[in-house]
């Protein structure tokens, strides 16, 4: 079997695993009563999805998981990056589902604190950036360090010890703007299948064999919960699916030297955290105003007028846009 047509089977296989596991699941979250409680300062037409089933990332992970591990296995293409991609997936999402569990427990939209959300994010990230640089020593034969690559410029520069830092940064960052994106019903979902779509292309043009399979994995997966999270959505991925999704999404990209693409191809996700630290420091520094009607900035499109379903439209159209970009770039 050609290798190219390995991660389009893995994708409709986890598309159907994905919708499989989220109906499933539905049902089990209403009785555990693991719900989503909408923050009263968020836009008021968003009030009504108080009580959606939360923790749906689960369906994600889990339909990710199985149909990448088996779809590696089966090809051959199984190894410890493979094995390491998908543990950083489980190790974030376990983040976002303490939060997700203690919202749920508390009846309330806060979760655990940031402090303690960035102490698990920094080390575990910490843990991944020292297997990321002994990976480039076996692959590259450097001595101290990790490579990155400048697309563009088409050239690899070793950052030495400081690749340490810059990769807990990507991993950080990245978790952290998915979890910002995740505001509208089948935003983050449907922007995230046609982001890891792109790796699927690019892993495959760089001569990756299992990576194109896991996020051909993971586009069907988001897929799958795509169709029950799709405006008016039956549940929410929560802080389990959004922040798994950042981990495994960085996690490849380092792993593979595509952390610019990645930025490039997932700008909404900047985009979205951009907006964030505008508004907090505009807010700040102006005593009280705001730069935009609220952030983060899906929000603002809506109390602009724009209907939620047309604010999720729009976003996929960018992310299409944004990949063709980096596809773009990458050639150069």
């Amino acid at each position: 079997m050609e290798m190219y047509i390995v991660p389009v089977i893995t994708l409709f296989a986890a598309w159907i695993l994905g919708a499989f596991f989220t109906k499933m699941l539905i049902p089990f979250l209403e009785k555990k009563q693991f719900r989503q409680f909408v923050r009263e300062v968020g836009p008021q037409s968003h009030l009504h999805k108080t009580g959606t089933p939360s923790m749906g990332g689960l369906a994600i992970i889990s339909a990710t998981i199985i149909t990448a591990l088996a779809a590696t296995i089966i090809t051959d293409t199984f190894d410890v990056r493979i094995l390491v991609i998908l543990v950083m997936m489980v190790l974030f999402g376990l983040i976002g589902f303490i939060d997700d569990y203690e919202k749920a427990i508390k009846k309330n939209n806060k979760g655990i604190s940031p402090k303690q959300k960035i102490i698990m994010q920094f080390g575990f990230s910490l843990a991944f950036a020292v297997f990321a640089m002994a990976e480039s020593y076996t692959a590259h034969g450097l001595i101290w360090g990790g490579e990155i690559w400048l697309p563009v410029f088409n050239k690899y520069i070793d950052l030495g010890i400081l690749y340490i830092p810059f990769v807990i940064f990507v991993m950080v960052a990245f978790s952290n703007s998915v979890n910002l994106t995740d505001g509208l019903d089948g935003l983050a979902s449907g922007v995230t299948a046609l982001v890891a779509l792109f790796l699927v292309c690019a892993a495959s043009i760089f001569g990756f064999t299992g990576e194109p399979i896991v996020f051909g994995a993971l586009s069907g997966a988001c897929l799958g919960f795509l169709m029950l999270n799709k405006n008016p959505a039956k549940i929410f991925m929560g802080d389990t699916g959004s922040m798994a999704l950042g981990g495994i999404l960085a996690a490849g990209a380092v792993l593979m030297k595509l952390e610019f693409v990645l930025a490039i191809a997932g700008l909404v996700y900047v985009i979205e955290a951009l907006s964030v630290i505008i508004q907090v420091l505009y807010f700040k520094k102006t005593g009280g105003k705001r730069f935009f009607k609220m952030a983060p900035i899906h929000h603002h499109f809506e109390l602009c007028g724009l209907h939620e379903r047309k604010v999720v439209v729009l976003f996929y159209g960018m992310t299409m846009a944004f990949c063709l970009l980096a596809f773009l770039i990458m050639k150069i």
